[in-house]
């Protein structure tokens, strides 16, 4: 099954929404503030940003947050929420680039399929 590509108008909007959810980023630690967004399949952009903790590591990566706020609103996705050749594309405040699939960036990640369960 090949993933769903955003159009452009879709691609302004995640951008936009990561952009926001950056300024909004909880990182008086790292100081590395971090926003995202993804598209779930009804086509609603749902945002999330990098929370910080003085209890390291408990913190909520951005990525993290941006996947709640979508299944809190009811979005799903297929496998574990997107394709292997799903884009992800990364960006700055002026500038968008590089993309890369899923795959790409996890090469050797299991799904659910990996953890099909045997009936006794």
């Amino acid at each position: 099954m090949q993933s769903f590509v955003p159009s452009p108008d879709q691609v302004q909007a995640l951008l936009r929404a990561a952009r926001l959810a950056y300024t909004r980023a909880y990182a008086p630690y790292s100081d590395f503030p971090v926003g995202a967004a993804v598209l779930d399949e009804h086509g609603v952009v749902h945002a999330g940003c990098n929370v910080e903790n003085v209890a390291y590591p408990q913190g909520v990566c951005a990525e993290a947050g941006a996947l709640s706020a979508m299944i809190l609103a009811g979005g799903r996705g297929s496998r574990e929420f997107c394709e292997l050749d799903t884009p992800i594309m990364t960006a700055s405040d002026t500038a968008v680039g590089p993309q890369y699939t899923l795959e790409q960036l996890m090469p050797h990640s299991f799904g659910p399929e990996h953890l099909a369960r045997t009936h006794s």
